[in-house]
């Protein structure tokens, strides 16, 4: 429970820059959701998959968009928290979407596809 204040009480807290205290209360808590989920995966990897995305929205500039994806930030902390996930998803944010590829791209025909696979595209 003490981990769930935590992420309760960061949130209501206004603060002049969110963004790094989210990424601290996700850090804080980092060691612990790893052990609960039984992830072997060392600390320092899973902070590199924390820190990827948010590398990935730091070109927002949007005060709008910023505000939305910090609050995103919290429900997911406050979620995993209180084991609303599996391990497997976390397990795609640490070690990174291996496989970004859409079904579309899956059923891309190339100019040497054979008639098998024109068939089982269909």
């Amino acid at each position: 429970m003490a981990s769930l204040q935590l992420a309760t009480n960061a949130r209501k807290m206004a603060y002049a820059n969110p963004v790094p205290t989210l990424y601290r209360a996700i850090a804080k808590e980092l060691p612990r959701v790893l052990t609960i989920y039984d992830i072997d995966l060392p600390v320092p990897e899973a902070r590199a998959g924390i820190r990827a995305l948010f590398q990935a929205n730091a070109h927002i500039k949007d005060e709008r968009v910023l505000d939305m994806l910090v609050e995103k930030g919290y429900m997911e902390l406050e979620e995993t928290l209180l084991h609303y996930k599996q391990k497997s998803h976390l397990l795609r944010i640490f070690e990174g979407f291996k496989h970004q590829s859409t079904g579309a791209d899956r059923k891309k025909l190339g100019r040497d596809s054979t008639i098998d696979e024109q068939f089982d595209r269909a």
